[in-house]
């Protein structure tokens, strides 16, 4: 019973701090991404904001899902993505379309969400390898 009473309070996914860093994250990356050049507009650009989007889209489908396997199956989604913007964010870096300092702001944000969502899958599937 405590099992479907943990997978029955994840619903209302508004409330999960790893959602609402990610939406943050998700509307920061748009901000940045902006300022990008316009040849990569379908480049890094669309690749970035796909990554960043996932984000908080699959912590949301998880939450919706009935069962903790599939919860966690969708966090690990979310947290792929996460891992593929952070390496889309030091290619920016790298091409200099972001600064120092960019890098650093939007990084933080990234590794925040990271250990977010990570904690969640510890929470939802304790048996999983550390």
């Amino acid at each position: 019973m405590l099992k479907a009473k943990l997978v029955m309070t994840i619903h209302n996914f508004r409330e999960l701090v790893a959602w609402q860093k990610a939406m943050q994250l998700t509307k920061d990356v748009y901000v940045m991404t902006k300022a990008f050049p316009t040849n990569e507009q379908y480049g890094l650009v669309s690749q970035e904001q796909r990554a960043v989007v996932s984000i908080p889209s699959n912590i949301a489908e998880g939450a919706g899902r009935p069962t903790q396997k599939e919860l966690v199956h969708f966090l690990s989604f979310s947290l792929g993505s996460a891992y593929e913007l952070e390496t889309e964010l030091l290619l920016a870096y790298e091409l200099n379309y972001i600064t120092s300092e960019q890098s650093q702001q939007i990084n933080a944000k990234i590794v925040e969400v990271q250990k977010l969502v990570y904690s969640l899958m510890k929470k939802f599937n304790p048996s999983r390898e550390e």
